[in-house]
């Protein structure tokens, strides 16, 4: 799937329901996930799982976003993934930050209306999962285009990057909207936080302050439409929290339960 503005090239992943070619006038909600290359083949089978005895989940699209073509992942989701150009530090001389903006607009004007028109899917239920740098380019559509989607994801955002930049974007939606229509599932781990002589608070920034400090502001906001879960989750790092949210993420957004 090219991007014809940056010239880079962009694979997307797609798995359909188990019963999608047995019921062709059925639409489905659809879900959007960002580095595809751990969180498409995770969430494939977690949906599967939680399945097998019987309907706890809605039956989904999965669409997988891909990292650019020929580009490692790291240089890639830095560039796509981020709000600005000003990097955390140790950060390669020569990484390029900050082109969240323009991949939100790739995403919107090609990736969503060519799956919509190829697939059957359910555009009042789409969907958008993203864990790290993927978590804060999801807030970042959530604050800058609530209506690309309906509910998001949102796995231990990066909010500390450049020095909390998405609390300045938060508080500008605030000032020109009374109302955020979506569903927003934001989960961190215990361990993403900073405690002094514990080893296993071993997160350079505190992320669960941050993620605090954001259901804060947009509590705050009394946003009619907006429904917000925010969870720690115990006994969970940066690197292990992933599954585990996602599942909770799932049931939320598609469980049949929630309904």
């Amino acid at each position: 799937m090219p991007d014809p503005v940056s010239g880079r090239d962009y694979q997307v992943f797609v798995a359909l329901p188990s019963g999608y070619a047995a019921q062709p006038q059925r639409r489905y909600p659809v879900l959007y996930v960002t580095d595809a290359d751990y969180a498409f083949p995770l969430i494939r089978q977690i949906g599967r799982r939680l399945n097998l005895d019987g309907p706890a989940l809605d039956e989904f699209i999965l669409v997988g976003l891909s990292y650019a073509v020929g580009e490692e992942g790291t240089p890639s989701r830095r560039r796509d993934y981020t709000p600005t150009p000003n990097g955390p530090r140790g950060a390669p001389a020569d990484a390029t930050h900050g082109m969240a903006g323009r991949y939100i607009g790739y995403l919107r004007d090609r990736v969503l209306p060519f799956v919509a028109q190829r697939y059957r899917t359910d555009e009042s239920q789409r969907l958008f999962l993203g864990h790290s740098y993927g978590g804060l380019l999801g807030t970042q559509v959530l604050l800058t285009e609530p209506g690309l989607f309906s509910g998001y994801i949102l796995g231990s955002p990066s909010y500390w990057y450049d020095d909390h930049y998405m609390e300045g974007v938060e508080s500008t939606f605030a000032a020109g909207h009374d109302d955020l229509p979506a569903r927003v599932y934001l989960y961190v781990g215990q361990y993403e936080a900073i405690r002094q002589g514990d080893a296993r608070y071993a997160s350079r920034h505190d992320m669960v302050a941050d993620a605090r400090h954001m259901e804060r502001s947009l509590r705050s906001r009394r946003y009619p439409s907006l429904h917000l879960v925010v969870d720690v989750l115990d006994d969970e790092d940066h690197l292990s929290v992933a599954p585990r949210g996602f599942t909770h993420g799932l049931e939320y957004l598609l469980g049949t339960r929630s309904h």
